[in-house]
């Protein structure tokens, strides 16, 4: 006996596997459960307006807050609007016409607080309101008052959920009102169907195409946050691995000098006592181990293709040769120092002359043709730095590069490092100024000195 070929083939559970146009058709059913039929009344009430949307921010104080009240409001009118029209409809006294301008208000206005809920009721009111008014003329099956009352809601509903849930309106608009055309209203076939199709397809696509682009600018706008984040963020570790590795170049050349000289000091010594001998012996044992765990930890910061620096780091004593620098480049400037000028620590100077240098680097950069000053003040307290660079002049053939604020960052984290303070903005003749204080313990004095 041969057996008959199965249209349906197994799965590996047994199950028989679905067609294309059925899973098709499950997905657009569960689709419409959930956009219509899943918590139709559930109480959705209406935002007002934002205080910056583009109607309020045209107001200030209570006519502010009155125009945040404006969506309700013109939802408000257009449920009046169609109850008047529906007020006409009626061919049995004031009662009807009364009971058919609530027919149109009332789904208007549920759109306020339960959106899906008014749809459904507007769909039940349309064949209410057909048997009470003039259900044999030209108005079949929507009346007038219903007519408006029902595109008054789709877009209202369209506006407050999203595009597939406009388009299952529509399409259960277009098969009720087939469906009364044809087998309800007999002769009058579909009689203002069409025009109801037709008005609520271009008034529903309107409001489609309104919300895509209106996602589509949230998308952007909220693209573009992330990115000047993740930008500021990039900066900001970028410019924390320079200040790593150049500290490490620091460290790293002081601690091979404390391991050099600890292993060297025995011998200059004619016979030192063992004690000594143990004592450098410790000394170097503990330097080269605090070089090497320092290399492990702050080396991880290094990228591959860095190479260290063959000369030492730069410093405040080399400040001229940057300025020399500065003004072959075409800029203007004067350094001026005051106090009595000392030695400070190698990460002071360092940071000193990097802010130093990015401050005159941004004045080139931004304000082509302006003359500029570095002041170094040498305090008990530490170091004060400030670099201001006059107004650029008005004619200037060189324009201005526009930059990222980098520099301001970089400036900020060296200071932050040191637990200095800074301050950067406009100055008060139009120029910018940039004013750093880097503290500096004082130094203890030694045993034996003191105050004569």
């Amino acid at each position: 006996m041969t057996e008959t070929t199965q249209t349906q083939t197994k799965t590996p559970g047994g199950a028989a596997a679905r067609s294309p146009e059925f899973r098709l058709a499950v997905d657009a059913l569960r689709g419409l459960r959930q956009d219509l039929l899943h918590d139709a009344f559930a109480f959705r009430p209406l935002a007002r307006s934002a205080a910056d949307g583009p109607l309020t921010r045209r107001f200030s104080g209570r006519a502010r807050e009155y125009a945040a009240w404006s969506p309700h409001a013109l939802i408000v009118a257009a449920g009046l609007f169609a109850m008047l029209i529906a007020t006409g409809d009626g061919i049995r006294g004031p009662v009807s016409n009364l009971f058919l301008g609530l027919l149109a208000l009332v789904p208007v206005l549920l759109t306020m607080v339960r959106p899906v809920g008014a749809f459904w009721l507007s769909m039940a009111a349309t064949p209410v309101a057909a048997m009470l008014g003039n259900e044999w003329d030209d108005d079949w099956p929507w009346l007038a008052g219903s007519f408006a009352c029902h595109l008054f809601v789709l877009t209202i509903v369209a506006i407050r959920t999203r595009p597939r849930t406009a388009a299952w309106m529509w399409a259960l608009t277009a098969v009720y009102g087939t469906f009364a055309g044809t087998f309800v209203g007999g002769h009058a076939f579909g009689s203002n169907t069409a025009p109801m199709l037709f008005l609520s397809a271009v008034i529903l696509l309107g409001v489609a195409v309104w919300q895509i682009r209106r996602e589509a600018r949230q998308e952007v706008t909220a693209q573009r946050t992330v990115t000047a984040h993740e930008r500021s963020r990039r900066t900001l570790l970028e410019e924390r691995t320079t200040i790593a590795r150049e500290l490490h170049d620091v460290v790293a050349h002081h601690m091979s000098v404390v391991a050099i000289q600890a292993e060297a000091a025995p011998y200059r010594v004619e016979n030192p006592p063992p004690e000594l001998e143990r004592a450098f012996v410790t000394i170097r044992e503990n330097a080269v181990a605090a070089l090497t765990e320092l290399r492990r930890v702050l080396g991880v910061v290094r990228a591959e293709d860095y190479e260290a620096p063959d000369a030492p780091q730069p410093t405040l004593a080399e400040l001229d040769g940057l300025l020399a620098n500065v003004r072959d480049a075409g800029l203007s400037v004067e350094k001026v120092v005051t106090g009595a000028v000392r030695e400070l620590p190698q990460g002071v100077e360092l940071s000193a002359y990097r802010i130093v240098q990015e401050a005159l680097s941004n004045s080139l950069r931004h304000a082509p043709g302006a003359s500029a000053r570095v002041e170094i003040g040498y305090v008990l307290g530490g170091l004060g730095v400030r670099i201001v660079n006059a107004p650029p002049p008005a004619p200037s053939l060189v324009k201005p590069s526009p930059g990222a604020g980098h520099g301001i960052t970089g400036m900020r984290e060296r200071v932050s490092m040191l637990n200095g303070e800074m301050t950067a903005g406009a100055s008060v003749d139009g120029g910018y100024e940039v004013a750093v204080f880097l503290p500096v313990p004082v130094a203890a004095p030694a045993e034996g000195e003191g105050v004569a």
